[in-house]
């Protein structure tokens, strides 16, 4: 069985994750969708609700694809957590050639760990390389139109926590 990890903070998940996320799918038997809970980052939604996010949005996909989809959270190193899940491949979503920099590092780092784990680059869909969790949560914040980036469900969540 090819066992996938695509790990991110999903805070919140966007139409750029779930294309990432609906790719990966082709790639494995199961996907398992790492939720960083990475305290640093100082996340909108607490990890339950991340994690309820992940799992809506992805319920249809795991149908449409065959795909077994697992939400699980983690806060230990990335090639740790894909151990623990016995992934053999990490997916990671590439937008420009910024994220390219930091990712190559990373795969580097994690290739030093255990060269047994392969990482697998997916370029975003064209329509969502602009796409950022930080950036729509700032047009959210200045109340802005976020639903060109998120699902409907995510948009309303966004707007009510905003809200108060």
């Amino acid at each position: 069985m090819r066992i996938g990890l695509y790990p991110g903070t999903f805070d919140p998940i966007t139409l750029g994750h779930i294309d990432i996320i609906r790719r990966a799918t082709r790639l494995v038997d199961r996907l398992v969708i790492g939720v960083a809970i990475n305290r640093d980052k100082g996340p909108l939604f607490d990890l339950d609700e991340r994690v309820a996010m992940v799992e809506a949005e992805c319920a249809g996909l795991a149908a449409q694809s065959g795909v077994e989809i697992v939400v699980h959270p983690f806060e230990n190193l990335l090639i740790d957590c894909a151990r623990d899940v016995d992934a053999t491949l990490i997916v990671r979503g590439l937008r420009a050639v910024a994220d390219f920099e930091y990712e190559y590092q990373m795969v580097g780092m994690n290739r030093v760990l255990d060269d047994t784990i392969e990482t697998v680059f997916l370029m975003a869909e064209a329509r969502h390389q602009a796409i950022a969790s930080k950036l729509v949560k700032e047009i959210a914040r200045l109340g802005g139109d976020v639903s060109r980036f998120v699902t409907p469900a995510v948009d309303t969540a966004l707007r009510e926590r905003l809200a108060g």
